[in-house]
């Protein structure tokens, strides 16, 4: 797929989360390295909790786990998941899972 149709997905997926309302959103995103995840509240425009990790998917699951031991500690217990263009499978899954387990709720 070209960029043109990443962000035609992105945007899509992005503006049906907007709606969501006051929930910070939790960005996904992945090269071919390595994968990155960070919560994010849009009404400031701040980045609350980020982590980051290899791209195996067994590392993806641990970021997931990480971020949500990070968010605790902040206080975020409710958040949104924003996947942007990329399909809720895989990596993107795992981190999803690990995010879960680690007590976040989605």
């Amino acid at each position: 797929m070209t960029n043109k149709n990443f962000d035609q997905k992105k945007r899509r997926v992005r503006s049906k989360i907007r709606a969501v309302g006051k929930r910070p959103r939790l960005s996904v995103f992945r090269s071919n390295k390595f994968i990155y995840a960070q919560i994010i509240d849009d009404e400031k425009g701040k980045t609350l909790v980020s982590s980051s990790g290899k791209k195996a998917t067994k590392l993806a699951f641990g970021v997931g786990e990480e971020l949500a031991k990070l968010a605790k500690g902040k206080k975020i217990a409710k958040v949104v998941f924003d996947r942007g263009s990329y399909r809720y499978h895989g990596r993107v899954k795992a981190l999803a899972e690990g995010a879960r387990k680690g007590g976040l709720n989605f």
